[in-house]
């Protein structure tokens, strides 16, 4: 592997983890405050499993990401769409932890599923591998989408 791809890599894990801390950094705080207090359905996980399984899907992002700058480079139209399904995702804590608007989070949520969709698409036709790295991140997002709503509704 060349100095350039090690590169690449770090920068695409440097990215995807940079948006993960960054956005649990704004959650924490509400964690034990707001979101406490909320009413919550009855297959709301435990707090203590949402860090590990976003590291992992970070990981597997970057990957994924990384394989697409293999196949053709930073200005392919794809990573435009992982660029966009990210800006979602990085939006949906602080709309959700930070400004505590649960609607309009349910909003963010259901758009970053559809940018996340676009993005396993236009990552198929280039890599089916780098595709396939998506499908964990769509799931916990479908889970996620529910939680949001059925959090929305509850409160």
């Amino acid at each position: 592997m060349s100095l350039e791809s090690i590169l690449a890599f770090a920068g695409f894990l440097i990215i995807c983890l940079g948006v993960g801390g960054v956005a649990g950094y704004a959650t924490l705080p509400e964690i034990a405050g707001w979101h406490s207090t909320l009413n919550k359905p009855n297959f709301n996980p435990p707090n203590w499993i949402f860090g590990p399984i976003w590291t992992l899907l970070y990981i597997l992002m970057a990957i994924s990401a990384w394989l697409m700058w293999q196949r053709g480079g930073l200005m392919q139209p794809a990573l435009g769409f992982f660029a966009v399904q990210l800006i979602f995702n990085f939006a949906w804590s602080f709309i959700f932890f930070r400004a505590h608007l649960i609607g309009w989070a349910l909003v963010d949520i259901c758009l970053l599923w559809l940018a996340i969709v676009a993005t396993i698409f236009s990552f198929v036709q280039v890599s089916a591998t780098a595709a396939w790295l998506l499908i964990p991140y769509l799931a916990w997002v479908s889970f996620a989408t529910l939680l949001n709503a059925s959090i929305w509704r509850l409160n």
